[in-house]
This record gives structure tokens, sequence and C-alpha cells, in this order.
């Protein structure tokens, strides 16, 4: 380590333990004026997106068209006018499937890459952290296409998965995207995957594989085949991993094809995982981790299910909380997760478990967590990316803007700048320390009256429904940081008292 890594450690170690201190005793930490206002610095630009969630099924009359034809034709077939009775035929397909609601049709879609291409043009890479294809994509399919194979099916998703990326590719030319899975991202509906040899990840892989730089594609190739799993260079940022895992194995839903749970993918998944990070540690590389599904607490289904976030046990996110705490014990080398699933934009630090044997300093620091909004507005929200800024000596998230449509239709939409990470929270970078101050600063405001607080709330999700979030915001708070069911229960607990 350099003499001047070893210097930014030791501050960083200090304001870590200022932050915890004034956490501590309910006081703000002395605002640094220098750090909130840094000299310009050259850092990488990146796009970073999450639930396309795209529907071929939007309008039903076009759908048997786009079964018979390559993916090649699709953005021709999708761009076409829709039939006279699209109305009509779209809510009798609702009526028939669980998932009500609009998710990305293609028109959306194609006015989300107009943006990108003019906001993000100077992005170096790419992130996509799962969920490419619509809600109740199975039941869609088998009520429009009735009676064909699985193989069909297969067929199916992988078109609307490559159309998704070759879009993509085509309004950013020669950029790596890295591509991760999300629970909708099946060959056998939701959750549902085959621990090996699984006919959608075969086919997938290859179109994940071809959107990264050559010399990266035969590695990932074979392992995302194997698991949905890879782990690559990351793009412009030296001596730095990207590990992308396939959580839906990580998940409590989690199926096999066949309908039943199978514990073991889980098991080598973070078997695979501890491999990746150990070797990444013994090669001094810093790291990014990438899948779909946050670890920690399920704030929203803790409180539909009990209406109560102090009394039950909290629903998490992940079947268990190992895949957390691996993280946290290596959150010297991780600088940050990448999640979405929630459609949310949401902040999160993972801290290892008060028994770890982890060093002091590295327990205070955590690993920072972003939740990428998303690009379907299928649960209110209006579809969103974000262009971030990297500094590429520490592989820091060092400053966002989060870009934001006028409507959800892509007809008639305009884009906008909805806000920025350091003009809004004033904070210097989208690091383990300046995140630990948020949470701070939150935690201490109990009526989420204060600007950032406020912020935070309006962000969380994009549109008329983020006030929702102001009426727990105390117990919301507490999942930000407290990602074990017992940590957050106890945090909970108080929040109410």
């Amino acid at each position: 380590m350099t003499s001047t890594e070893n210097l930014r450690r030791s501050l960083l170690t200090l304001a870590a333990t200022c932050a915890l201190i004034a956490t501590a005793t309910g006081q703000s930490p002395v605002p640094n004026k220098a750090a909130a206002a840094p000299a310009t610095r050259a850092t990488v630009p990146a796009l970073l997106l999450s639930d396309v969630h795209m529907d071929p099924f939007s309008d039903p009359a076009k759908v048997a068209k786009l079964n018979d034809s390559p993916a090649s034709a699709w953005p021709a077939i999708l761009s076409a006018p829709d039939s006279p009775t699209q109305a009509k035929d779209f809510a009798a397909l609702q009526s028939a499937c669980p998932t009500k609601g609009i998710d990305t049709p293609y028109v959306l879609w194609r006015s989300s890459l107009s943006a990108i291409h003019t906001d993000a043009a100077q992005t170096r890479f790419v992130t996509l952290s799962g969920d490419l294809l619509a809600h109740s994509f199975d039941c869609k399919f088998q009520t429009l296409v009735p009676g064909a194979k699985p193989s069909e099916y297969v067929a199916f998703t992988e078109k609307t998965a490559r159309t998704v990326v070759s879009t993509l590719r085509a309004a950013l030319p020669g950029i790596p995207i890295y591509v991760a899975m999300g629970n909708n991202d099946t060959g056998c509906g939701d959750y549902g995957l085959d621990a090996t040899h699984d006919a959608f990840l075969g086919l997938i892989a290859n179109i994940v594989s071809e959107a990264l730089p050559a010399a990266d594609r035969a590695d990932v190739l074979r392992d995302f085949a194997s698991g949905g799993n890879y782990t690559v260079p990351l793009a412009a940022i030296p001596h730095t991993r990207l590990i992308v895992l396939d959580d839906v194995f990580l998940s409590g839903k989690y199926i096999t094809c066949s309908g039943k749970y199978d514990p073991r993918p889980a098991v080598a998944q973070l078997t695979w995982l501890a491999r990746q990070l150990a070797s990444a540690r013994l090669q001094k590389e810093q790291v990014w981790v990438m899948g779909h599904i946050p670890p920690g607490v399920d704030v929203y289904a803790t409180a539909r299910r009990s209406g109560n976030l102090c009394g039950m046990k909290p629903q998490m996110f992940l079947g268990s909380e190992d895949f957390a705490e691996l993280l946290a014990r290596n959150a010297d080398i991780v600088r940050l997760g990448l999640f979405g699933h929630t459609h949310a934009d949401e902040m999160r630090l993972l801290t290892p478990e008060s028994n770890s044997t982890m060093q002091t300093v590295q327990s205070m620091l955590g690993v920072p967590l972003k939740s990428v909004a998303s690009i379907t507005p299928i649960h209110g929200n209006l579809p969103s990316f974000t262009v971030a800024s990297i500094d590429p000596a520490n592989a820091t998230l060092d400053d966002y803007t989060v870009y934001m449509a006028s409507n959800s239709t892509g007809i008639g939409t305009t884009w906008s700048k909805e806000y920025t990470y350091s003009t809004t929270y004033h904070k210097p970078t989208y690091d383990a320390v300046a995140v630990k101050q948020l949470m701070g600063e939150f935690e201490n405001d109990h009526g989420a009256k204060s600007a950032a607080s406020q912020a935070y709330i309006h962000n969380f999700f994009p549109g008329e429904l983020s006030p929702i979030l102001q009426l727990a915001w105390p117990q919301y708070v507490c999942s930000l940081d407290h990602d074990s069911a017992k940590d957050f229960s106890t945090c909970a607990c108080g929040a109410t008292k």
C-alpha cells in the first residue's frame, strides 16, 4: 500500500470515528467546508440502470409475430403503431394475470434510450442490476401463446432480454455493459431457476458476454451459463474487480424449475463469492459487487404483513443474512454494492455483526450499497436512471445524478435532472464514511424535518408516492444501516418509543 493510500485510510478512520461518536451522542458531525466542496479531479462517468421490465405484451396483437421473428426484427415490430384493439386486449390480459399495472412498453424504453444517449453519452461503462423481463411474464406468454412448449417460452424470454441489451448497446456503442439477472429473469417463472445447466442462463450467457470487452467474454460465457455469476475487471477503474451474482438463489422465495426449494445453490454461490473476494484481496484489488435483490430488511413487506415494524420478526429480502455478513467482513476491499428490486432510490450501509472478529476500523467503515431506481413505472413511480462519477484512484462512487421522466408513458416524454447527490446531501463522496454520517443524521431526525431527510423522502420513489415514506420514517431509517433482523428490531422498537 502506498504512503498516499495509508494517509487516506488514516483520515477515513478518523472521520469514521468522529461520525460514530457524533451519532452515538445525538450530535451532528461538524461540517467540513473543505470536504463539502472538493477540488475538481478526474472521475470516470458510468450509467447505472435497474428494473427495466421490458413488456413485449403491451400490444397483445403483436405477440404472435414477435414469437415467430428473430430478436433483430423486434424493434421494428414493437415500434409499429398499436393495433386498434390494443387497449381492450391489454385490459383482458391484465385480468388474466396476477400483476396489475403497466411495465415498460417499447415506446417508453425507446424514450429512455434517447435520454441515455443524450445525458450519458460520455459514460465509460454501464451496470444493469437485473429484472430485464416484465412482471408475470410466464402468465402473459401462456395466455397469448396457448399450448407453447417450454423451449418456445425460453426462446421468447431470450429474445426479450436480447432486445433490451442490444438496443442499449446501440445507444452507447462500444461501451461495456455489465448485466445481472433479477427474480423475473428466468425461464420457468418468478424466482425459478435450476441450479445447474439452466436452459435460460445458457441462452442469456451469450447476450451478457457479448456486451463485454472481448478479453472477458470466454470466462463470462462459461461462468454465467453455469450459475448466473461472473467476475471481470471493471472498465476504466484500475485494480478493481466487479463481481456479479444472480442472487435469486439467495432468496427465500427461490425454487427450482420443478417447483421445489433447494438450499444447495445458495451455499455454492456464497462459497464462490468468498473465493472471489479472497482472490481479490490476494491480488490487492478493490471490489464492486452487483446483484439484484439487496440484503437487509424489506420494510414494506414487513409492514404489509404485520402492520407492526417492532413486534414481529422482520421480513428479509434474502433467505439468510450470510450474504450481508460476508460483504461486511470484507469492508476493507468492497467499495460498493449495486442492487435494484425495490424500484426505489435507496442508500444502505452494511456493517458486520457486533460479535464479528473484524478489526474495529473495518467495522466502522462498512460497505455502502446503492439501490438504483427503476425504468418501469409499474408501482406508480416515474422512470429514472442514474449517471455516476467514479474516483478511479479508489473505486469510490464519487457522485451521481438521477434523471427522471416527465411521465410514465414514453409519449411526449422529456427527461431532466431530478437531483445530484453531492449538492443535495452536501457530502464529498458516496463512500462508507459519508453514508454513515447521513445515516446518523437521518436517525437523529425522527420527524423527518431536515432538508436531507425531506430530500431522501422525495427522491426515494420519484413521483407522487414518496410522502408515504414519511409515515414510517424512524423505522425505515433503521433498515438503512441495521441489516440483520435482530439489529433492525432493536432499532425499530427503540424508534417507536
